[in-house]
Formats: C-alpha cells, structure tokens, sequence
C-alpha cells in the first residue's frame, strides 16, 4: 500500500483535478504540485477566480450557453441576426464555432444528444424550447451542426420531424466535418468551410 506523501488537502485538490477532461491522476497530481508551487502566483488569484466563476456563471434561459449574465451576451448582442439559428450539442461547440467568426447568428444549445443507452431521452434535452423559438415565426433558418456521431444524426432527424409542418429552412453542416468527429477538436478553417458549404436536411 502506498504511503501518503501530502495532507489531505493536497489530495483532495490532486483528486478534483484529475476529474478535469484531459487530465488523469498523473496529470492531475503535476498540475497540483505546479499550483502549490505558484501559491501566491497562481493557486490563490485561480481559487478566486473559481468562487466567483461559482457565484455568478448562469445557464441562458434563452439558448442554453453558459454565462455571467442571463439572458447571455450572444442573445443580447443586437448585431447578431436572430432569423438563424446554429443549433448545437454543448456549449463547447458553440464557443467553437464562435472562434471561427463564420457567422454572426443565434445559437440554440441541446445540452447532449439521444442516447436511449445512457437513458437520454428528448425530454431531457434543450429540445421544446427549441421548437417554442422557431414557431414564433421570426426563425427563418435552422443550422443544425451536431456532431456526425450516430446519436448526433438521429438527434437531428428527431429535430427534424419535431419542426414539420414549420415553416423554416433546416440546413446541417457538410463539407470539413469527419464522420465521428468532434466540433470542439477542429480547426477554425475547417468549421468554417463546414458552415459555408451547409446542405438542405
């Protein structure tokens, strides 16, 4: 069995790290010794930043993305054309997208997609209030860019047969997207030409 090396403080630090996507314990347990290095540096302004990251960040009530204010800045920006909406699995992949400066639209986060295996079902997705969003009649273009996994498409299709009958233009993203491939892992020329060259659903 091996010996404890550092308090239980340090622990439970190395143990919410490895948690972290990306970081295993090894990973986890560098990261922390680096942090309590740089206490002054680095661990102290980060705890700070991470209380008040916890006190203030909301989830939009409008589109599902995360921020300080609710709701968020993209639904609040008046540049943004709010008649296309990019509909999208995570946050993660809208900041994505947004990296690339594509386009200047709305955005709508799913939250996750179907997964009758993992026991994700419609209800327990950013779907109704999409649907809600596009018949109040000012939507006149849907981009739906999930990722092009299994559960990404059926997750579109239900979408799909959810909005007929709505009078609204359903686009996905083509070009650049790898089937099985991730958003938040492309590059920003690649979403770009993904966004570009869209097709009808």
């Amino acid at each position: 069995m091996a010996k404890r090396v550092t308090g239980p403080e340090i622990e439970k630090l190395i143990q919410l790290l490895a948690k972290v996507p990306g970081l295993g314990p090894r990973s986890a347990r560098r990261a922390a010794l680096h942090l309590v290095k740089k206490k002054d540096q680095l661990l102290g302004p980060l705890a700070d930043a991470m209380g008040e990251a916890h006190r203030k960040v909301r989830i939009c009530s409008c589109c599902g993305n995360i921020d300080t204010v609710d709701p968020c800045s993209v639904c609040t920006d008046v540049q943004r054309d709010r008649s296309v909406i990019i509909v999208v699995e995570d946050v993660s992949d809208l900041w994505a997208l947004e990296r690339t400066g594509a386009m200047n639209t709305a955005y709508h986060v799913l939250g996750g997609v179907l997964s009758p295996l993992d026991g994700i079902g419609p209800d327990d997705l950013n779907i109704a209030s999409l649907v809600d969003r596009v018949a109040e009649g000012a939507v006149r273009e849907l981009i739906i860019a999930v990722n092009a996994t299994v559960e990404g498409q059926t997750t579109a299709h239900y979408i799909t047969d959810r909005l007929d009958g709505l009078e609204v233009k359903i686009t996905r993203l083509a070009h650049g997207v790898p089937v099985g491939g991730e958003l938040d892992y492309l590059d920003e020329g690649t979403l770009t030409a993904a966004l570009k060259a869209r097709t009808a659903f």
